[in-house]
């Protein structure tokens, strides 16, 4: 904020004649008043200034969405914490030029990533809640929820860019921190995980995908997730370290 909000005030001259002993000295009810209307106006311009700091956001800052199409069986619908797997293109609004198209990187394979987390821009996030598999959408991110003022020059996508992407979602999994997971590893219910019940669902998994580890992995990675997430060092993962995605459910 430059300067006071308040213009500062002029010296406050005297408005009644001069005394005979050669001072001089303002009625008081003339000077009071000028002093409070300066102060008055003071108060104003701040009140106005709070107000415009307490203003909820311009509608412009807001992610905009657009249902291309809608399938006629939506569940699951996604939400925070979930794996999904989705296409979509990214365009620059200001020209329409086409700065991102997932069809052409990874062998055009749609992009894996959990919601809700910062694994893309936050309008992305936004965007993609409560979405169904096969469900289609166009949506307009506004800079703030986007690159902002810096831009993504390797993504060529200048400062303060309204970005436009068009999304086409496959699939809605259950994320690698679900609710479903923890109770799935939580075999006797008390809400936090132990180094058994961690080491047994590790052999599960391990057996699952088949392939051959040496038995040293396995005590290496329940090593690894101990050190990682007890950060309270009592021996359980709580349901609060487990839930780095913030459930609401647990």
């Amino acid at each position: 904020m430059r300067g006071s909000l308040a213009a500062p005030p002029r010296p406050f001259g005297f408005l009644g004649p001069p005394t005979r002993t050669g001072g001089s000295a303002p009625p008081a009810a003339v000077a009071v008043p000028r002093r409070r209307n300066a102060m008055g106006r003071g108060l104003s311009l701040l009140l106005a200034a709070l107000a415009l700091l307490a203003a909820p956001a311009r509608a412009e800052e807001e992610v905009k969405i657009e249902v291309l199409h809608l399938p006629d069986s939506c569940s699951p619908k996604s939400k925070k914490g979930d794996l999904l797997n989705a296409h979509y293109d990214g365009f620059l609004a200001s020209n329409g030029s086409k700065f991102y198209c997932s069809r052409t990187q990874n062998d055009g394979h749609p992009k894996w990533f959990v919601l809700g987390v910062g694994q893309v821009i936050k309008g992305l996030d936004i965007a993609m809640m409560n979405m169904c598999p096969g469900e289609k959408r166009k949506v307009v991110i506004p800079p703030s929820l986007a690159y902002g003022q810096q831009g993504y020059a390797q993504g060529k996508i200048p400062p303060n860019a309204t970005l436009i992407f068009e999304i086409e979602l496959y699939a809605v999994n259950k994320g690698p921190r679900s609710v479903e997971a923890f109770h799935q590893i939580d075999k006797d219910s008390d809400k936090k995980l132990s180094e058994h019940e961690i080491s047994q669902y590790l052999k599960e998994e391990f057996a699952r995908d088949g392939k051959k580890r040496h038995p040293s992995v396995h005590d290496e990675i329940l090593a690894d997730i101990f050190k990682k997430n007890d950060h309270d060092g009592d021996g359980f993962i709580s349901a609060k370290e487990y839930n780095v995605y913030q459930h609401d459910e647990l």
